[in-house]
Order: C-alpha cells, then sequence, then structure tokens
C-alpha cells in the first residue's frame, strides 16, 4: 500500500493512494462506513504505532468494501494539498553518512569510507512535501545541495534489537532528499546546521508499506537535477545494510513507531562535481527509487 497524508478542506487526514486512478481512499472515512465506529488516529505518524494490525485492518477494508463505502471514503488526488507522509516527526530524522563506498571516495577518497557507522541528524522542522518548494535561503547559503536517499519508517518500539530482528521492526519506506548546506556544514563541522534548514528535508510522496518491498538491499535509485542524470546506484551498494543500521541506532537508543532513518546517498552530488553542480533558484530535484515512486521538488 502506498499511504499518504494530506490535506482537504483545511483538514489534515491520510489514505491509501491508487496509482492508476489517481484517487486517496481516505481510511478514517472507509472505517466508518464499513463498521459505523471511528477508532482510527487523526494522523497517519499515530496510526503507524499500531504497526501490522494497522496495515492489515486498512487492507481488509479496501478488499472488502463496497462501491458506495468507497465512494464515501473516495477523494481525486486532484483535489488535496499533499503533505509529507509523516508531515512532523516526533524526533530529528536520523542520517547515515558516507553509506555508498563511491560517495564515501568523492567526498574525501579512499581514506574516508568509514569502518563504523557516520549518524547524524536533521530537524523535523526541515521536513516538506512532494513537489513544495526547497527556500534556497539566500543570503545564508551559497552551496544547497542534493542528496537522493532511501527512508526507512520503523513500526515499532524497540532497544538492543538484533540484527536478525531488525527488518521486523520496519513499517514501510519512502524516499528522502537531504538537501545539504555545503558550506555551513564545513564552517561549524558538526552538521546539523549544514543538514537542517527549513524545507531542506523533501520526503515522500508517499509510505510504501513493508510488505511491498520483497528486498529493500536490490532498490535502484535516481536523481536528476533539470532532468539530468546525476545519482545512479542500488542500494545492494550499502557498505552498512539496513539490519545493521537499525540494530547499531538501538544498542542504546530506543526506537520507536514513525521514527525517520535516511540510509544514505550514492555518488553523484553536486558537491563532488568539478566544476560543483550545486543547486540554484528554479532547479528541479527528481528522485526516483525503485518499487517507491518519484519524488520532485524546485528550488524556490
Amino acid at each position: 500500500m502506498k499511504l499518504v497524508s494530506y490535506r482537504v478542506n483545511q483538514r489534515d487526514t491520510y489514505g491509501v493512494y491508487e496509482e492508476m486512478e489517481n484517487m486517496i481512499w481516505n481510511l478514517p472515512s472507509l472505517e466508518e462506513s464499513i463498521t459505523g465506529e471511528k477508532t482510527l488516529p487523526d494522523t497517519l505518524l499515530a496510526a503507524i504505532a499500531a504497526g501490522e494490525e494497522f496495515t492489515e485492518r486498512a487492507k481488509q477494508w479496501l478488499e472488502t468494501a463496497g462501491d458506495k463505502e468507497k465512494e464515501a471514503a473516495a477523494v481525486s488526488a486532484e483535489e488535496i494539498e499533499w503533505l509529507a507522509p509523516i508531515p512532523r516527526p516526533s524526533k530529528n530524522i536520523m542520517c547515515i553518512g558516507k553509506n555508498y563506498r563511491d560517495h564515501a571516495i568523492e567526498m574525501g577518497g579512499e581514506e574516508s569510507i568509514p569502518t563504523d557507522l557516520m549518524v547524524f541528524t536533521k530537524s523535523p522542522t526541515a521536513v516538506i512535501a512532494a513537489n513544495e518548494p526547497i527556500p534556497s535561503h539566500e543570503g545564508l547559503t551559497n552551496a544547497l545541495d542534493y542528496e537522493g536517499e532511501l527512508g526507512v519508517i520503523i513500526g515499532k518500539k524497540g532497544k538492543g534489537i538484533s540484527k536478525e530482528e531488525a527488518l521486523d521492526y520496519i513499517f514501510g519506506y519512502t524516499i528522502i532528499n537531504d538537501v545539504t548546506a555545503r558550506d555551513l556544514q564545513k564552517r561549524h563541522k558538526q552538521f546539523f546546521l549544514g543538514k537542517s534548514l527549513d524545507g531542506t528535508c523533501p520526503m515522500g510522496p508517499w509510505i510504501v508499506t513493508k510488505d511491498d518491498i520483497k528486498d529493500p538491499h536490490n532498490l535502484n535509485i535516481e536523481t536528476k537535477v533539470n532532468g539530468e542524470v546525476r545519482q545512479q546506484s542500488n542500494t545492494k551498494h550499502f557498505i552498512f545494510p539496513i539490519d545493521e543500521i537499525i540494530s547499531t541506532l538501538s544498542k542504546g537508543m530506543t526506537l520507536e513507531p514513525g521514527d525517520v532513518i535516511a540510509t544514505g546517498t550514492p555518488a553523484g552530488v553536486g558537491q563532488g562535481m568539478n566544476p560543483p553542480g550545486l543547486l540554484k533558484s528554479g532547479d528541479t530535484i527528481d528522485i526516483n527509487i525503485e518499487q517507491i515512486g518519484t519524488l520532485s521538488n524546485k528550488v524556490q
């Protein structure tokens, strides 16, 4: 399923996106039309906490709903304002640095290839939706860069998670553009400021539930800037696979439903080009990940 958050008639809600029909089935409305009750929470973030129980109920409703019930819950995608699937994460987005060998080399040579997980974070206030403008932050930075990444959404609470069990803690997958102010990143040494400017974490356009992706370690990923391919790789080239990432993060820190992990970007970022191919006002960035879709944003 493709789960989306959206705004319609000045109300934020969520549902299942049907790409063929360009239609959204609003899940709280669908539940009410079928059962006569409203038990689902108001946000997708809150619903994720129910994990597989939530997704199984949603699938059952979609399969058993009649035409009248579906009509009561149907919203055309043309009529809604898209939101990030988790518009305001409850924590910072956890990001993995230099998780592709070729990207590590382009940013610092062979000696910069990590032997242990590199972790930094982005503020929740950086999150924006697909097709929402990325602010250029003119006067603050002259070096905005793109980073196409697979995003992992945690589905249940856990600490000290083993690698063998780690994938069971995933709710689903999305696409993240880890937009970075390279000059701020360099100036402040720590990554937080350069990674957390408002609007520098496009996410979406939806979450694909984990049952629809058989192998997250074999997904093609491609980033285009103004139609030009800049990044092209596959998640099989991760230095640290997703199970190891989750296990390492959880060793002394509790992971919770709705936590977001950005798994790293492949080679081809603007900073790694000669001369640098950094973003400018008017540039469009399209990130496509196999079995998920395309996240598109334009620099304001």
